[in-house]
């Protein structure tokens, strides 16, 4: 069975069975309705997934693999902030009337930076290091610019990814690992979705600095279920679990920002059915 499946498991059984509710609290997030958004939570929650497994796609339901890929993209590798640069329409209510997003994700990390090798932003330090220094220990990105937060629509859930190279005994290629830390975090809409972008993202540093894929390691600081999710969950989580898909990343590509979502598949990726209308949180 997969592993993404049992770990996602155990984490919804976690917050339903020992998570605080925030019910009665001045909450920020409210309903369609206007209704206030209430969370059963959990502080500080880490998964940890070894992408030299298996890919962390969960089977309980589909994470469709290209669609989240082009939002990582758009980020990554695009440094967009503008909704009109992204095919899905997952964005759209964070974005004013011309489709940006304000300074926030994509525009943070395309804003040079001077460094002693020169100028550079954050994902091309990143590559630039893992290419050239890969043993550091100051690999790493960071979106939560405290400056420019009155300039973003949303504050940023995943700000920052630390990388940290490895070299296991008799191995040829060095070994990729990441951080992924998460402030907040919706687990039935976001939580698999964003396991899948980084798992890829951390797929394809590997690739482009000749690299094996390691850990992936997932820090969440506050990870919630909304009160009109709690019944969703407990019916996902019930479901048969089934093997991990086999992923597929075009070896051809040796250059980050030449990866489309199309140079990514997920092979033999048996599901449960999609959940449909779930209720959004805003």
């Amino acid at each position: 069975m997969s592993l993404a499946d049992q770990t996602f498991v155990a984490m919804c059984k976690d917050i339903l069975e020992n998570g605080v509710s925030t019910e009665g609290e001045k909450v920020r997030p409210h309903w369609p309705d206007g209704t206030s958004a209430y969370t059963i939570k959990k502080f500080g929650v880490v998964n940890r997934y070894d992408l030299s497994k298996e890919f962390p796609a969960i089977t309980l339901r589909k994470t469709a693999i290209k669609t989240c890929t082009e939002e990582m993209l758009w980020i990554w590798q695009r440094k967009s902030n503008n909704i009109h640069d992204l095919k899905s329409t997952v964005w759209d209510e964070w974005a004013d009337e011309n489709g940006s997003i304000g300074k926030a994700y994509g525009y943070q990390l395309g804003v040079k930076h001077q460094y002693k090798e020169g100028m550079m932003d954050q994902v091309d330090r990143v590559i630039y290091d893992l290419k050239n220094n890969p043993f550091s220990r100051r690999i790493l990105t960071n979106i939560y610019v405290h400056e420019d937060l009155h300039e973003m629509n949303l504050y940023p859930c995943a700000y920052s990814m630390t990388f940290n190279v490895t070299q296991k005994k008799g191995d040829d290629k060095l070994t990729l690992n990441a951080i992924l830390n998460q402030r907040s975090q919706d687990i039935l809409t976001a939580n698999n979705w964003n396991v899948c972008q980084y798992a890829v993202l951390v797929h394809m540093l590997a690739q482009v600095c000749d690299m094996k894929v390691g850990e992936l390691v997932h820090v969440i600081a506050d990870a919630h279920i909304y009160d009109r999710h709690i019944p969703l969950v407990e019916e996902l989580i019930k479901r048969p679990q089934y093997k991990a898909p086999k992923f597929w990343l075009n070896p051809e590509i040796k250059d980050f920002y030449k990866f489309t979502r199309d140079d990514v598949k997920l092979i033999d990726y048996e599901t449960g059915p999609q959940i449909t209308d779930i209720p959004v949180a805003i």
